[in-house]
């Protein structure tokens, strides 16, 4: 953030979304619980950034790391990645909201991956936002790279500025 910018609002904001399971244990519910409370709550970020005139919302999403976690979890999280895909879309759309995905796509069944692909086709030309769902990422090959095309853009911004 360029120093000139304290407290506004920022251009660019990233979320790891993690912890639902232990937020679901926490309230002695089982985990496919927690990840259905954090796909509502990023919805409700989504149209807060939107509102609070955010221009993007990175939101990590799915690490390669995820991949160990029981089948069922894994079922369940593609599950809910695909739901997601099928309702929340068109509201986003209809909201002037783009979607972008980053990472390694090759790992998704083909439904996902021709989900994520008509999402990005769909909101491709809207503008009001751009929500960047980084899926299949990790360590040196995903968060690295992306912080530092980040920071970039970042600075770039307050060159811009000055």
């Amino acid at each position: 953030m360029c120093s000139s910018d304290l407290g506004s609002v920022p251009r660019h904001v990233a979320i790891i979304m993690d912890g639902n399971n232990r937020w679901a244990r926490k309230q002695g519910l089982p985990g496919e619980e927690g990840h259905r409370a954090g796909e509502a709550t990023v919805q409700a970020i989504i149209r807060q950034a939107a509102h609070q005139g955010i221009e993007a919302l990175t939101l990590f999403a799915f690490s390669s790391e995820n991949w160990r976690r029981p089948q069922a979890e894994v079922d369940h999280l593609m599950a809910l990645f695909l739901k997601a895909l099928g309702g929340r879309v068109e509201e986003l759309h209809g909201h002037g909201v783009r979607i972008r995905f980053i990472g390694d796509r090759s790992a998704f069944a083909a439904d996902l991956q021709d989900g994520m692909a008509e999402a990005e086709s769909l909101t491709g030309a809207n503008n009001r936002m751009t929500v960047v769902i980084a899926v299949n990422y990790g360590g040196r090959r995903g968060q690295y790279p992306t912080a530092r095309h980040n920071s970039q853009i970042g600075r770039a911004s307050c060159r811009e500025r000055v």
